[in-house]
């Protein structure tokens, strides 16, 4: 239910588009972000980052694509957002005794600090190329086409391909993840091998 809901302002993105154009769309995102983080504040009583990182940058740059009449800067908005998480990521093995992401699962699973440390820069590094895969598609991709064409691909490709993308990636994580995992009991103790050890 949290990944349909994390998934709001994108579907609605790609509805709106469907039926009118991109800069419906582009309100319709900006709309959807707003309600989706203060959706989450009156249920939780707290925000996500992603949901502020998001909303942020689609204000900015949504905001610039209607006032000037120009979809490049919603073009944009995908690359800037996997660039912040990029740096927060990388930047996590300079900051803190814990990476971001051992600090967000490292209450469910336990994991070599190396392992670890693979697992954040790794997931700093895709952020860092799914955002240029974005800029490749958005600007560059299909140039013999009309601008209309170009932007169908780019509008299925930010929610299809960075979706597949993403979804492939994680699986990739599960299954390297899955050969250093250590299941933990209810008291946080790692529970005894098959020999009792």
């Amino acid at each position: 239910m949290k990944f349909l809901y994390d998934l709001f302002p994108l579907l609605l993105f790609f509805a709106a588009y469907k039926y009118y154009d991109i800069y419906t769309a582009t309100a319709v995102a900006i709309v959807a972000s707003f309600l989706q983080v203060g959706g989450y504040w009156l249920k939780r009583r707290r925000f996500e980052t992603i949901h502020l990182v998001t909303l942020g940058v689609i204000i900015v740059f949504g905001g610039m694509t209607l006032v000037l009449k120009d979809d490049a800067f919603i073009k944009w908005k995908p690359t800037i957002v996997y660039w912040i998480f990029a740096v927060l990521v990388l930047g996590s093995h300079l900051i803190g005794k814990k990476t971001i992401i051992h600090r967000m699962m490292g209450g469910h699973i336990t994991l070599p600090d190396h392992i670890w440390n693979r697992l954040n820069m790794s997931w700093g590094i895709f952020f860092l190329l799914v955002g240029i895969l974005n800029l490749y598609v958005a600007f560059y991709y299909g140039p013999h086409l009309d601008e209309g064409t170009r932007t169908d691909i780019w509008v299925n490709f930010k929610v299809f391909g960075l979706l597949g993308l993403t979804f492939l990636f994680i699986v990739a994580q599960a299954i390297f993840m899955s050969k250093y995992v250590t299941e933990k009991t209810k008291k946080g103790e790692p529970l005894p091998d098959k020999a009792g050890n």
